[in-house]
């Protein structure tokens, strides 16, 4: 839709990346960088000519994140800080970080995580003169990995038991196509230093179960 010259996939995901230049092999645009945020020097070599970056590594599984909490913050807060050095030292335009609803008033490991990664990137935007930072804050995507859509209907396929932590507990969600134009229209219309919140349906687990 916006014909880049060029859109780089930066990730540690060997196998999903194998999958993507599969499926989108007639396509040239597309270059595939195997890298780690948590590696500094990696990024800065992939962000070199870039002029957006769509930042959305990170640790999201809760449990995950709660057992493994120095992992976690690698990941969440110290590769979000990676991800504004290596966009500053290459005078990117501007930097799209994906947060979660988690990070407002956070009650997990990984929802603090999210907030504090959100403050980076609006403390980025306050020292920058060059590249503008911007949030988008967002619910569970429906249909993607870790989504708790895909984990009841396989659970009620093979066992006909679905798993509720708390049955009280209310979840946001959004389709991917929103969240995809969400992230497209905060990288068109922001000036940095925003965090834009999608309005989202939301439901109680059990009802959803």
């Amino acid at each position: 839709k916006y014909n880049p010259a060029q859109v780089r996939i930066f990730s540690r995901g060997e196998h999903a990346q194998v999958n993507m230049r599969r499926r989108f092999a007639d396509d040239s645009r597309l270059r595939f960088v195997v890298g780690d945020v948590r590696d500094l020097e990696r990024l800065v070599y992939a962000s070199q000519g870039v002029d957006y970056v769509f930042h959305l590594a990170a640790l999201k599984h809760v449990p995950i994140c709660e057992e493994n909490p120095f992992e976690a913050v690698r990941t969440n807060v110290l590769g979000t800080q990676n991800v504004i050095e290596a966009a500053l030292a290459n005078a990117v335009k501007k930097v799209s970080d994906v947060s979660s609803d988690k990070a407002s008033s956070p009650l997990n490991l990984y929802g603090t995580t999210k907030s504090v990664g959100e403050k980076l990137i609006i403390s980025a935007n306050l020292m920058s003169e060059t590249t503008s930072f911007v949030c988008v804050r967002a619910g569970n995507v429906l249909g993607t990995q870790g989504s708790v859509v895909p984990l009841f209907r396989n659970q009620i396929l093979k066992a006909n038991v679905v798993t509720i932590t708390d049955a009280e507990m209310t979840r946001f969600f959004i389709n991917l196509d929103k969240v995809i134009a969400l992230l497209f229209d905060a990288a068109a219309l922001s000036v940095g230093g925003e965090i834009f919140v999608v309005p989202m349906p939301a439901a109680k687990i059990k009802d959803l179960a």
